[in-house]
């Protein structure tokens, strides 16, 4: 069990006092068996003129603010401490996903009960007019009868991690799946959108994660630090939403802290609003986080 402390700062400038208008916020991670938020604040300057909390739809922790003054400089400073519980070692066996004996082979269909709340969650995205992902995705399935559920899943997450190339992009949106097979490159967003369009692809359930990357000071391999991360979930039946991440070949929670767990990437955005002014009145957006290791909390909520 290790305590977590995850710094995320953002900082708009413009070249005059602009109108600040409402402010969407996801920095606060989920709590779970495996995670639990011993404190969690955000700075906001300037003071916002209000503040209101939400759960949407999923889940998640939404924050909200609002302004009354115009600003040449807009920071929100996120500071929170997580009790991370990894589900395994990532340099030790793959973790036993305790999967139930119908679904430990693929192909299997989803029980009654849960496909009614899983529909939507195996809905593709993204168009794939000439099945690329459908043939990628086919060629991890054995010709010769049922295929290892376990290993089908840690194959896909194990072929994108060791043979596309990361490549952290600065620009908003994501890749299509096609074209991160195309490229062979892309960022943590374009890999977790690839793997679930994959496994959508083959029927099962999917969702993406943002959130962070927790990477060691000694022996870190991990890409995708230093910024918000994104990797996936995958419904199994007896095992829950078991987490992959296709950057890093992790499978299973280790050095992952969940902030938000959506249907489709765009239901993530970390920070997101609107201001009013010229548009060359916009000058700069720097956004830095930090996750380290701390031995006890040394703030409240």
């Amino acid at each position: 069990m290790t305590v977590l402390e995850v710094r995320h700062i953002t900082t708009y400038r413009y070249r005059r006092p602009v109108a600040l208008g409402e402010h969407r916020m996801m920095f606060r991670p989920r709590e779970g068996h495996d995670q639990r938020v011993l404190a969690a604040n955000v700075v906001i300057t300037p003071e916002p003129a209000r503040q209101r909390w939400m759960l949407d739809v999923f889940g998640n922790h939404v924050a909200y603010a609002s302004f009354g003054a115009r600003a040449g400089e807009l920071t929100f400073d996120s500071l929170v401490r997580v009790q991370h519980s990894p589900s395994h070692v990532y340099d030790g066996p793959l973790p036993d996903l305790a999967i139930e004996d119908y679904a430990a082979t693929y192909p299997f269909t989803y029980g009654g009960d849960e496909m009614p709340d899983l529909m939507r969650l195996i809905e593709r995205q993204d168009p794939d007019p000439h099945h690329e992902v459908d043939h990628w995705v086919r060629r991890f399935l054995s010709s010769s009868g049922a295929t290892g559920t376990r290993s089908l899943l840690i194959a896909i997450n194990q072929a994108i991690w060791q043979g596309f190339t990361y490549v952290a992009r600065e620009e908003k949106g994501l890749q299509s799946p096609t074209t991160t097979l195309r490229l062979g490159s892309g960022s943590c967003r374009d890999f977790a959108v690839l793997m679930m369009d994959a496994v959508r692809a083959l029927g099962l359930a999917a969702r993406f994660v943002s959130g962070y990357l927790h990477v060691p000071p000694r022996g870190g391999r991990y890409a995708g630090g230093g910024s918000t991360h994104a990797w996936l979930q995958v419904y199994l039946p007896g095992a829950g939403w078991v987490e992959f991440d296709p950057t890093n070949g992790i499978v299973g929670n280790h050095d992952l802290i969940r902030v938000a767990v959506v249907r489709a990437p765009a239901q993530a955005i970390p920070l997101s609003g609107t201001w009013t002014g010229a548009p060359s009145d916009h000058l700069s957006m720097n956004v830095t986080v930090s996750v380290t290791a701390a031995d006890q909390p040394a703030f409240t909520s």
